[in-house]
């Protein structure tokens, strides 16, 4: 598998690109005369509506899955940014729209009146839903495949806007210079969403074909998928990376999931290895050799990029195990130097036994279970070893551990877990690699 170097400055230029958009809409707000009008709501309103437009704008960058972005700071960090900036700019829409309509009267004076406001109006309908299904007690109430898709109302909201900035929006129209800024950041953001989420995905399917070639259970809820497909050497993956995948098998096929590469990459096959949550997963089990696949990505940043050899921890939790599993095979460390630390609340819960017996045996790694329920509080411990700290746990597992690169995959809360004795312990931060099981 071809895989492509992430250049060092790239998280630096992408914070940088976000900081500056924010600065120049300042700008343009105080060139047309915000700072003067201060003392006045719409010029408030105005300041708000222009962040919360480009926060917006920034939100939809963040997730368009542009390659180079995708590398630099990895789908956990993505998520939470494109969070924060999310609600961010709900909350400054929300004030903007307060602050330049005031009274309800006003405000449906606009809205009826006023060129693309109605329009605008239902763009606003549709980002509250988002926001609203976005909210953590909201989600745990959703399928995935039903958060998903209606989180993809956020693009519709986001373009419904567009035509009364156009038509009614002095600071958007008042001078040619930010014409130019919001028109670049509509059609770049516009063209990242359309070119990385549509038109890049569609290629690498058309090109590379994949297809199941064996469905292999792997214990209780546990299903192996094992696919083939055109040109696989060409695809730029590496192992501890993800796909979205729909497996064009009947109903549903439309809904994507995320699943992890459960082995390391080679140029004739891939496999993924999926638990049955009830939802989409459940259906991995019933596929059939020769079913069409769809993939979007590779996605995630859980690489050995960085990793040149010396000292490795690999802690994992549960199906947290897959990526970590397809890491072991592709990462340069020498016999003795990799432990792997596995987490379940039982042994019939611990999977690809054969498969880290081999490891054992031919590559030297140390594999160290820990059974049990998990310790009550934030402990990522079992209950049985949580009164001797997670920190010091964890030096105790691994004397090393300080002088290592650490990888982390499993539920969120767990992983946070295991972040913070990994720094306590003395891990630096650059050689901590996360994956959260999380949306």
């Amino acid at each position: 598998m071809t895989a492509t170097r992430t250049p060092r400055f790239s998280a630096d230029l992408g914070g940088s690109a976000a900081a500056l958009s924010l600065l120049v809409v300042v700008a343009l707000w105080v060139s047309d005369g915000g700072v003067q009008q201060l003392g006045s709501l719409d010029a408030w309103g105005r300041l708000t509506g222009l962040v919360a437009a480009d926060l917006m704008l920034v939100q939809v960058l963040l997730m368009a899955r542009i390659p180079l972005v995708e590398r630099a700071f990895g789908q956990d960090r993505l998520a939470r940014w494109h969070r924060w900036t999310g609600f961010s700019s709900f909350w400054l829409m929300v004030v903007h729209i307060v602050t330049v309509t005031g009274l309800l009267t006003e405000l449906w004076d606009q809205i009826v009146n006023y060129p693309g406001m109605l329009l605008a109006t239902a763009g606003t309908l549709a980002l509250t839903m988002v926001v609203v299904t976005s909210i953590r007690a909201a989600r745990r109430k959703l399928r995935y495949e039903s958060w998903h898709l209606l989180h993809l109302y956020a693009y519709l909201g986001v373009g419904l806007a567009l035509p009364h900035q156009l038509w009614t929006g002095t600071d958007f129209a008042g001078s040619p210079v930010a014409r130019a800024y919001w028109w670049t950041l509509y059609v770049v953001s516009a063209g990242a969403v359309l070119a990385y989420r549509v038109g890049l995905p569609a290629w690498r399917n058309w090109r590379h074909r994949l297809v199941v070639t064996r469905v292999v259970p792997e214990g209780p809820g546990l299903t192996s998928v094992y696919l083939t497909g055109r040109r696989l050497g060409e695809l730029p993956v590496r192992a501890g990376q993800f796909f979205q995948w729909r497996f064009l098998d009947g109903a549903g096929w439309s809904r994507a999931n995320p699943y992890s590469l459960s082995a390391t990459p080679h140029g004739d096959r891939l496999r993924i290895t999926v638990k049955n949550l009830g939802d989409g997963s459940s259906r991995v089990a019933t596929l059939r050799p020769g079913t069409r696949v769809l993939v979007e990505g590779p996605y995630g940043k859980l690489t050995g990029e960085s990793y040149a050899g010396g000292p490795v921890v690999l802690v994992a939790c549960g199906i947290g195990v897959t990526p970590l599993l397809s890491l072991l095979g592709e990462l340069p460390y020498q016999p003795g130097e990799a432990t792997l630390i596995y987490r379940a609340r039982t042994e019939a819960e611990l999977a690809f036994r054969s498969e880290l017996e081999w490891f054992a045996r031919h590559r030297g790694v140390r594999v160290v279970t820990l059974l049990g329920p998990r310790a009550e509080g934030s402990s990522w411990l079992p209950g049985s070893l949580a009164g001797q700290g997670d920190a010091a746990t964890l030096r105790q597992i691994v004397p090393q551990v300080a002088t290592a690169h650490l990888y982390v995959c499993g539920p969120e809360a767990w992983a946070e877990s295991v972040r913070g004795a990994a720094l306590e312990a003395g891990v630096a931060a650059d050689r901590l690699h996360t994956e959260l099981f999380s949306w």
